[in-house]
C-alpha cells in the first residue's frame, strides 16, 4: 500500500521545482538555510501535489486518548494515499459526520522528518555530528513503539558539500542504528544539487522504513 520510494520521489520532485524558483530569483537564501520547521510547508506542498492528504503535527496514537489537546507528542506527517484526503479520529473523537472513506489512523503513514546541514548560515555546523547521529535515533523509537502506528519512516533532509559526503555519514548513521537493533529497513535515496551559498553543494534525501517493535 506504501512505498518509500514514491514519497521520495514526490518530496524530491517539490524541493527541486523551489529550488529552481529561487535560483531564477537569484535569491540570497537557499532551501539550506531554512529550519526544519521552516522547510514543513515545503515538504506538505510537495506531497500535496502529488494528492497525497497531509496531516501536520497529529499526535500519536497513544497519546490520543488523553484529555487535553496539548498533551502528547506529535507527529512532524501523517499521510494519507493520493486521491483519499480525510484522516478518521481517534475514537474518543468518531462522529457521525466522518466522511466515509477517511482513512483509519492504522493505515495512515507517520513520517518524521529530520534535516541537517554540514553549513548553515553561521558557517561550519559543530554540531552537525551530535545531531545526525543522536537526535534522529528518538523518533525511530517513537514510531516503532506505537502500536496504532502500522506504517512509519522517518525522513532525513542533508545539505551537505557533496554526494560523497551524504552517502559515507548516511552510511555511518545507518550502521550504528542497525548495530543498535534499531527497525530501519532499506532506505529511498535521492539527491540532487543546490546552489551553493553556505557550502552545501546538494540536498540528499533518505527515506527509511521504521517497522514496527
Amino acid at each position: 500500500m506504501w512505498s518509500v520510494a514514491d514519497i521520495a520521489d514526490a518530496i524530491e520532485a517539490g524541493l527541486k521545482r523551489h529550488c529552481a524558483v529561487l535560483d531564477a530569483e537569484h535569491a540570497v537564501s537557499g532551501i539550506d538555510a531554512l529550519d526544519e520547521v521552516e522547510l514543513h510547508p515545503f515538504l506538505a506542498r510537495a506531497l500535496e501535489e502529488q494528492e497525497y492528504g497531509v496531516f501536520r503535527e497529529q499526535r500519536y496514537p497513544a497519546d490520543q486518548s488523553k484529555r487535553r489537546e496539548s498533551e502528547g507528542e506529535r507527529c512532524d506527517f501523517v499521510l494519507t494515499p493520493p486521491g483519499r484526503t480525510s484522516l478518521a479520529s481517534s475514537e474518543r473523537k468518531a462522529t457521525l459526520f466522518e466522511p466515509a472513506d477517511a482513512v483509519p489512523l492504522d493505515e495512515a503513514f507517520w513520517l518524521e522528518v529530520k534535516t541537517v546541514a554540514q553549513y548553515t548560515i553561521e558557517g561550519p555546523n559543530r554540531n552537525y555530528t551530535s545531531q545526525l547521529l543522536s537526535t534522529i535515533r528518538r523518533d525511530i523509537t517513537k514510531l516503532s513503539k506505537d502500536r496504532g502506528i502500522l506504517h512509519a519512516g522517518l525522513l532525513i533532509v542533508m545539505y551537505v558539500q557533496s554526494q560523497e559526503v551524504a552517502d559515507h555519514d548516511l552510511g555511518i548513521w545507518q550502521d550504528r542504528c542497525l548495530r543498535r537493533n534499531l527497525p530501519i529497513a532499506s532506505p529511498s535515496q535521492r539527491c540532487f544539487p543546490i546552489s551553493d551559498r553556505l557550502g552545501n553543494g546538494v540536498c540528499a534525501l533518505a527515506c527509511y522504513p521504521v517497522r514496527h517493535w
